[in-house]
């Protein structure tokens, strides 16, 4: 059976994207998908904020069990707003803190001018649930989509995770009930055609 973890990236548990977040897996779940739910919101991730990153992080039990549920998930959903163009500060905390090396990816010691390193999240995809203050296209098309760019290729990619799919909701900010009922259909849809 198909393991699904999302992972709702709003610092606020009462927003659109939360709502995106539980419609779709409630069509997960529909499709008979053992389905997982994570909101950085529970998280108490301040603690990290001032992180050199020079040594070792020792996390925390309840941050471990985070480790642990993205290490037996095969599909990993990030449900998130955009914030001037990127994620929110403290999505971005919770993967700086929880995609530690050692736990999602492991350089080798360097040899010259190349660096090695092991994917340790494989076998493993990924989609992204983004709600924009703008419309799709603008965000795709004239901001060039750092968001995405950031979780494909420095993120999931660079640990294993592939392939990465998105979808887009925008403008959230100015949509209208009926677009908003639209789009929590779409994410139920989303989720029980997950493949």
């Amino acid at each position: 059976m198909k393991k699904i973890l999302v992972i709702a990236g709003n610092p606020r548990k009462d927003s659109f994207g939360s709502q995106l977040a539980e419609q779709y897996i409630a069509g997960a779940k529909k499709s008979g998908y053992e389905v997982k739910c994570i909101h950085i919101a529970d998280l108490k991730l301040e603690q990290f904020l001032y992180d050199n990153h020079k040594e070792k992080t020792v996390l925390p039990q309840h941050l471990i069990d985070v480790q642990n549920q993205i290490a037996e998930a095969s599909h990993l959903v990030f449900a998130f707003p955009i914030w001037w163009g990127v994620p929110p500060a403290m999505f971005n905390l919770f993967i700086e803190t929880i995609f530690a090396s050692g736990f999602a990816f492991k350089f080798h010691p360097p040899k010259g001018h190349t660096a090695k390193w092991d994917k340790l999240l494989v076998n493993k995809t990924a989609r992204l649930l983004v709600t924009l203050d703008s419309p799709a296209w603008v965000f795709k098309w004239i901001i060039g989509e750092p968001a995405y760019k950031m979780m494909k290729n420095s993120v999931l990619e660079f640990c294993g995770v592939h392939p990465v799919k998105k979808h887009y909701f925008g403008s959230a900010t100015t949509s209208s009930n009926e677009q908003r009922v639209q789009w929590l259909k779409e994410a139920y849809s989303i989720g029980l055609k997950e493949a």
